[in-house]
């Protein structure tokens, strides 16, 4: 009962074929250095690109993504080509060899170290190399703003918009009239 979470689009390639897989079971696991985990069922098509190539990309997703994103997940790569059905535009990585998805507010390169068989779903545990920001969506000072985005969540097969700003790290313990 873990919910809303946040849900990605993870791209992937191999032998020059592109796939996207709409993940749900994403998060960061590590600052130092800087690592995420991914879960996917080893039965989708796109679990043994990743598996094999031992590289993915995380793009993050936005309510002008939601339709993209929720047919990536319904649709298997095997079929069809999902850059293609979708309209979304594939663009280098620096840093590996799976696409970054041009449309999305944030792109993280991600070089698998470990994969953890857990059942239904396997986790693979990934460093991150490289992380590429839309400057569309950061402020004069360089932070990136969530807002702008439009983030999407899911939640028990649902897809939702994350409202409006409640606080901010430590808000719950200033004293007033300091900034």
């Amino acid at each position: 009962m873990l919910y809303p979470l946040p849900v990605v689009m993870v791209s992937c390639a191999e032998d020059e074929k592109y796939n996207i897989i709409t993940v749900a079971w994403v998060g960061t696991v590590c600052t130092n250095p800087p690592m995420l985990s991914i879960s996917v069922r080893p039965e989708r098509f796109s679990y043994g690109m990743i598996a094999r190539t031992k590289e993915f990309v995380v793009n993050l997703t936005t309510k002008k993504l939601a339709r993209a994103c929720d047919y990536c997940g319904v649709k298997s790569g095997k079929d069809v080509d999902k850059f293609k059905e979708t309209g979304l535009t594939a663009m280098p990585a620096a840093y590996v060899k799976a696409p970054l998805i041009a449309q999305s507010p944030v792109n993280i390169e991600c070089r698998v170290k470990q994969i953890v068989k857990l059942g239904s779903h396997d986790m693979f545990l990934s460093e991150v190399l490289g992380v590429h920001i839309n400057k569309e969506y950061l402020e004069n000072n360089g932070k990136f703003e969530l807002s702008r985005a439009e983030p999407v969540v899911y939640s028990h097969g649902e897809y939702y918009g994350l409202g409006e700003l409640l606080g901010s790290f430590g808000y719950s313990v200033k004293k007033k009239g300091k900034r």
